[in-house]
């Protein structure tokens, strides 16, 4: 009988823990940082409609979305977000980026310096906010403003060769040849096989000849 009793109860307890596995809600950040960014984007987009002014949700939606290439429906949710929590920076942040890729420079480069102006200084997107303010304004063709900004960016995370290459073409473009060698050169010292930083550097030094 005590044995029936015992084979009972360890159904019973393998059963309920089944059933609580199963109705364990997914973890949209988790999701996220797995590279599974349509289902942290169904998640988000789950948790929104029980709850509208959930901020975490639409922060890491917008991550999801931009990672996946949805740059017009993360630059909606973002300000949706912002209008639950204007001073969020993720979201500041997230839009900005947004905007850059859906090409609105202007747009996109308020967004940044308005996170780089708020965010602390250790904040964890502070360098790519400045990497992305360089890439405008070379696309607008303001080089000296591009090196400030760029500079800033490597100052932020030094490890990243191709920040360092847009850097030294900043600087090429601007004229200021034997800056842009250390720029390349440092692209080289992080990745001695990189092709652009070695091009570029070989196009500067024809210059200075």
């Amino acid at each position: 009988m005590q044995r029936i009793f015992t084979a009972v109860f360890a159904i019973l307890f393998c059963s309920a823990a089944l059933f609580a596995q199963g109705n364990i809600k997914p973890d949209a950040l988790i999701l996220y940082n797995n590279g599974r960014y349509a289902e942290s984007i169904a998640v988000c987009e789950q948790e929104i409609s029980e709850n509208p002014k959930r901020v975490e949700s639409y922060v890491v939606m917008c991550w999801a979305l931009i990672r996946n290439k949805q740059y017009s429906e993360a630059e909606q949710r973002a300000l949706a977000g912002l209008a639950v929590s204007p001073y969020d920076l993720r979201l500041t942040e997230s839009l900005g980026e947004a905007r850059y890729y859906l090409g609105k420079n202007n747009g996109a480069m308020e967004q940044f310096q308005k996170y780089v102006a708020n965010a602390p200084e250790n904040g964890s997107r502070v360098g790519t906010a400045y990497y992305y303010m360089g890439e405008i304004y070379i696309r607008q063709a303001r080089y000296q403003h591009a090196d400030i900004a760029l500079s800033s960016a490597v100052r932020k995370e030094p490890l990243l060769e191709r920040w360092w290459i847009r850097l030294g073409y900043a600087r090429e473009m601007a004229g200021n040849y034997y800056q842009a060698v250390e720029a390349y050169d440092e692209a080289l010292r992080l990745n001695s096989s990189s092709i652009d930083a070695e091009r570029g550097r070989t196009r500067v030094s024809a210059k200075l000849q």
